[in-house]
């Protein structure tokens, strides 16, 4: 990826200070209410609007950008964006393994661990272009494969994907998540664009969202600018009048240029920037920094 000459809006690449907010803990132990479960909960009064002498560059770029209303949507990556996913897919991954002894213990013994669970999902993405869109179709195919190999019944990877997809939405969300999309629902229509298969209502924050694009329904998957542009049209708006967030530096940052949007990488950890030429617009540590720098002043 790279630029592509889309319209920038003439912002150029600043980065905002990184001691903000801690990650918040994967301990899959974490006490939790269904679908949606998170640690802690920010108080709102975390977001507020700063004195502009207060501010950092990177949120005075943002509070610029606000009060030109260059800004009409907001479109957001949901994976280590919202919250951290591995941890999620990890513990849907023993679940698969933990109902396959119950229900295909030869499957089992074979897939022996979570290790072996994913190396055959790796094995079904590199044989079956034809699902490099869908996450769902992926697992479930690779579940079936491990079945059939094994002479159980292919038809149980059904069930088994079942059981998968529902642990795979019981998610941790970060900290700064749930504030940061009650601040910015409240603001503008707020498009949720993902490559992954969570679901937003299912997860339990759907309220907050105005629409949410996901690749394997779409057909097409981030960086490809024509699912920005598609996120754009579910929020009424031209690409230009969109600031997309999210936390790869390829698939959200530079799609989300390429596509004509305003790019924020969000950048929990501290990385330096992995790609040479093109920047995102402004870079933050957390969300709740992202909705200082967006706050009313």
């Amino acid at each position: 990826s790279g630029g592509s000459g889309a319209k920038r809006e003439g912002m150029g690449p600043i980065v905002a200070g990184r001691s903000r907010l801690p990650r918040e803990s994967d301990d899959p132990a974490a006490a939790g209410n269904g679908c949606l479960r998170y640690a802690r909960t920010m108080s709102q009064a975390a977001i507020t609007p700063l004195a502009e002498s207060s501010l950092d560059p990177a949120l005075a770029a943002l509070q610029q950008l606000r009060r030109s209303g260059r800004i009409r949507a907001i479109s957001i990556d949901l994976d280590d964006t919202l919250w951290p996913v591995w941890p999620a897919i990890s513990r849907a991954e023993q679940v698969l393994l933990d109902w396959l002894h119950a229900h295909a213990p030869t499957t089992a013994a074979a897939l022996r661990d979570v290790a072996a669970v994913r190396a055959i999902r790796v094995q079904i993405e590199r044989d079956r272009p034809d699902l490099a869109h869908d996450l769902s179709g992926l697992r479930r195919e690779s579940i079936r494969l491990a079945l059939q190999r094994n002479g159980d019944d292919g038809g149980l990877a059904e069930a088994a994907f079942d059981i998968f997809f529902a642990e795979r939405q019981r998610v941790d969300l970060y900290e700064d998540a749930l504030p940061a999309l009650q601040f910015l629902a409240a603001r503008w229509p707020v498009v949720a664009l993902s490559n992954g298969n969570a679901s937003v209502h299912v997860v339990g924050i759907g309220e907050h969202f105005h629409a949410a694009l996901s690749a394997t329904k779409a057909g097409m998957a981030k960086p490809d600018v024509r699912f920005f542009q598609a996120a754009a049209a579910a929020a009424g708006v031209a690409p230009h009048e969109v600031l997309h967030i999210g936390d790869d530096a390829r698939l959200d940052a530079l799609g989300a240029m390429d596509a004509g949007m305003h790019a924020v990488w969000l950048n929990r950890t501290g990385v330096a920037w992995p790609h040479e030429g093109s920047m995102p617009h402004v870079t933050v540590a957390s969300l709740a920094q992202l909705c200082q720098g967006l706050a009313d002043s």
